[in-house]
């Protein structure tokens, strides 16, 4: 064999073992992370963060950010994660996550305060919409704040991502839509603190709690029961109306057809009827397609405003909305990391004499979650809601209520955040003083001087408005001249009550009773 020969030869058999060498290799899939991760976003100082993702099964993958670097192996799944080590505020980073075939490089990252804005229509509530909205959204000009929104998406079936614009920095034009109780929020302790502060918004309107928690909780609880055998049976009327559609639907296209072959006018396509199966009050249905996206992404905690949807079944919230909070807290995999909600504002109209009350028993159903789960608090919104709108446009005060929480309890900023609350009462005759929680320098009276919002009763349960008076800086003492013997008071009791006790920090007193007695919702499940 001549040298020529050889060569090819030689050639030959590196080509046939490199063809050998790549069908046995497996083909290396790219990098991926999901849409909660990207440049412009902010990660939690100060705590273990957690990065995720994609890629071949058995492939190696490094994550690079300020001087540390993290990797891991793609498990048969396909899927890999990391855990960083805590940072100091700071940046901008870059981080790079490579994967044998690509790699992904995200610029622009924070190190700051994460926050997660959740709920219903009034957190959902954008700043444009907001009280002075033309004017916020001008001055917003804040880069080190960042924003990202997750888009509604109702299913049984748990998303690993979403779609939607990534993160964002914070100016005039971006904050338009963004969540105007999550942005104000967010702006206070970016102003307080003097750090990056990222922010994101899940919120969904009118949706009920139960879609926010897994189904199993929910399946597996004999409280629900009822809750989840009207969703059952709804689910096979739907899967029985979806069938019908297809029946008529493909009737249709066949008259159709035939009704274009012949020249005649087309019959009128059948339309499918909205179906709640992929809305937002479905067991687990925002659970999954908004939730679970962004479980485990570092964050400080959350704020909530939501409980309109369920005001008729408040005696059941009490239950569920702590199970929602421990649900979330178990799986986020951080401790018990604060979570503050927004308790319900007034609402409808004013009523002449005392009166039961769904909304004042779904406040109740929210305060009592403070005794119930630890690291929580309730932003006391009394005071600024609108009769005619569920919706009330002043979000900035609301959002400084939550701030107020975060700061003293999270950040060690020495400021009033709990509103006064019942402590106790006593009876002395036709009178009763009622002593309170958190009063700071003492309570005092809005507009006039006494103590307005309060009724008593007997064993009859029958409620008479109550005159009162402050008695020292923790003490109210309330009266009815037609009671002689009350054993029971109530305070800003109704939809939309006329109250105005306030503690001398500007926080107003928390909605209350005094009695157990059965309330209009007792019975609902």
């Amino acid at each position: 064999m001549n040298r020529a020969s050889a060569l090819k030869s030689s050639r030959l058999v590196l080509g046939l073992s490199m063809a050998v060498l790549a069908a046995a290799s497996p083909a290396w899939a790219d990098v991926k992370l999901p849409r909660i991760f990207g440049s412009h976003m902010v990660l939690q100082q100060g705590q273990k963060d957690r990065v995720w993702g994609t890629a071949a099964p058995g492939e190696p993958v490094s994550v690079t950010i300020d001087y540390q670097e993290k990797r891991a192996t793609a498990g048969s799944d396909g899927k890999w994660s990391v855990t960083l080590d805590p940072m100091m505020v700071g940046g901008p980073h870059t981080m790079t996550v490579k994967g044998r075939n690509n790699t992904v490089t995200f610029d622009d990252v924070l190190i700051g305060e994460v926050w997660l804005c959740s709920g219903q229509s009034n957190m959902g509530w954008n700043v444009e919409q907001a009280n002075d909205g033309d004017l916020e959204s001008r001055t917003a000009k804040y880069s080190k704040i960042r924003l990202i929104s997750v888009p509604n998406l109702g299913t049984q079936e748990p998303q690993d991502d979403f779609r939607g614009a990534g993160w964002e920095l914070c100016n005039p034009q971006t904050v338009k839509q963004f969540s105007a109780v999550g942005y104000f929020f967010g702006r206070q302790l970016y102003q307080t603190l003097g750090v990056p502060i990222g922010l994101i918004d899940d919120a969904w309107g009118g949706s009920a709690c139960e879609a926010w928690i897994r189904r199993d909780l929910l399946k597996g609880d004999e409280a629900y029961k009822p809750l989840m055998e009207r969703w059952e049976q709804m689910e096979k009327d739907a899967e029985k109306s979806n069938a019908d559609f297809q029946k008529r639907l493909d009737e249709w296209k066949v008259a159709a057809e035939k009704a274009r072959s012949e020249g005649t006018p087309e019959p009128r396509r059948p339309q499918q009827a909205n179906s709640p199966m992929t809305g937002n009050a479905r067991p687990a249905n925002i659970y999954n397609g908004v939730l679970k996206p962004t479980i485990g992404y570092g964050m400080r905690g959350a704020i909530w405003y939501q409980g309109e949807s369920n005001a008729g079944r408040a005696y059941q919230y009490r239950d569920m909305f702590p199970l929602m909070i421990k649900s979330w807290r178990d799986e986020w995999k951080i401790g018990d990391f604060p979570f503050y909600w927004v308790q319900l504002a007034d609402y409808r109209a004013e009523k002449a004499d005392p009166a039961e009350s769904d909304w004042a028993e779904l406040r109740e159903a929210q305060t009592l979650t403070m005794s119930k789960l630890p690291n929580t608090g309730e932003a006391v919104i009394i005071d600024l809601g609108e009769d005619k709108d569920i919706h009330p446009r002043n979000k900035q005060d609301v959002a400084k209520r939550l701030a107020r929480w975060a700061l003293a309890r999270d950040y060690g900023i020495d400021i009033p955040y709990h509103s006064p609350s019942f402590k106790s009462m006593e009876r002395n005759g036709n009178k009763i003083t009622l002593t309170f929680d958190h009063v700071g320098a003492g309570l005092l009276t809005f507009d006039v001087v006494p103590p307005v919002g309060f009724a008593v009763a007997t064993n009859d349960r029958k409620f008479t408005w109550a005159k009162g008076r402050l008695v020292g800086t923790d003490k109210i003492e309330v009266w009815s001249d037609e009671v002689s013997e009350p054993v029971a008071v109530r305070y800003a009791w109704a939809d939309n009550p006329v109250c105005n006790v306030y503690s001398r920090g500007g926080l107003p007193l928390t909605p209350f009773r005094t009695d157990d007695w059965p309330g209009v919702t007792a019975a609902k499940k």
